[in-house]
């Protein structure tokens, strides 16, 4: 499936070795604000991307999780790294998993935040629920920005600071709501969990202990299916980790570029 287009990102560092990160529905690139320095420090070139549809990202159609994964690759190639880490947050580690299945040779590393290999029940009837109530605030005429003030808060931990919270509500806000709804619409279907066993790259799982929408529990049961994949909980965090808990966060991620990418002496 080709995309005509390369993705909109921001790109930190240089060198071999490229972490690519992948927001959730509710994201952009902005997000990573608090976790670009530290990645490429650790001796890895960063590509924050705006998925299409998002920022400065050209659209795609039809928008779902192929069309949205061949957007991914074809960044990976313009990027041209010889090893590609994919850290993706909430729908951005579903695409991180769609990906290692569609161009497994392209893949050298997953980092899954937040996320899970399928979204809710097979049955459909779960799903249909889940985007009616999504799509309340914006049919009622709230917009984005009222969307964001609803949703956000209930994404946090308790301890979440409150920049990290505003920062999240502006960066949604920001969201083109029919981009919101293609979206969300993609990931609804979206169901990996037999490539899980098939996951040949080192791979860390990263859970909030506060996290309502990829619970810890689901977390370590989706590692416990991806060969010698490590699993992380961070106490205190809610769905938005790598904003709430950024030291913690890009602690997690430094030692697991460390332990599978980077040799030590490459952060002196």
């Amino acid at each position: 499936m080709a995309f005509d287009h390369v993705p909109a990102s921001t790109r930190c560092g240089s060198g071999s070795l490229a972490v690519f990160l992948l927001h959730g529905v509710g994201g952009g690139k902005e997000v990573w604000r608090d976790n670009l320095d530290v990645i490429t420090q650790a001796g890895a070139q960063v590509v924050a991307w705006d998925m299409p549809g998002y920022g400065a990202s050209v659209p795609v159609s039809p928008c779902n999780i192929g069309t949205l994964a061949a957007a991914l690759e074809r960044l990976i190639d313009d990027v041209g790294a010889q090893r590609n880490i994919l850290l993706g947050h909430s729908m951005g580690g579903m695409l991180a998993q769609e990906a290692v299945a569609l161009f497994p040779h392209k893949v050298h590393g997953l980092i899954l935040s937040a996320t899970s290999a399928a979204f809710g029940p097979p049955d459909g009837a779960w799903q249909q629920q889940f985007l009616q109530s999504r799509f309340a605030p914006l049919d009622q005429g709230l917009g984005m920005a009222g969307l964001a003030r609803t949703l956000v808060p209930g994404m946090v931990g308790p301890t979440a600071p409150a920049h990290a919270v505003l920062q999240a509500q502006r960066v949604m806000a920001g969201v083109a709501p029919e981009s919101y709804r293609a979206a969300l619409s993609a990931i609804v279907s979206f169901n990996r969990l037999d490539n899980l066993a098939r996951i040949a790259v080192p791979t860390l799982c990263l859970a909030g202990e506060f996290d309502r929408n990829a619970s810890p529990a689901v977390m370590l049961k989706m590692s416990g299916k991806i060969p010698h994949a490590h699993y992380h909980c961070l106490p205190g965090a809610g769905h938005l980790a790598n904003m709430e808990q950024a030291p913690a966060f890009n602690a997690c991620v430094r030692v697991f570029l460390q332990q599978h990418f980077v040799p030590r002496r490459a952060n002196a």
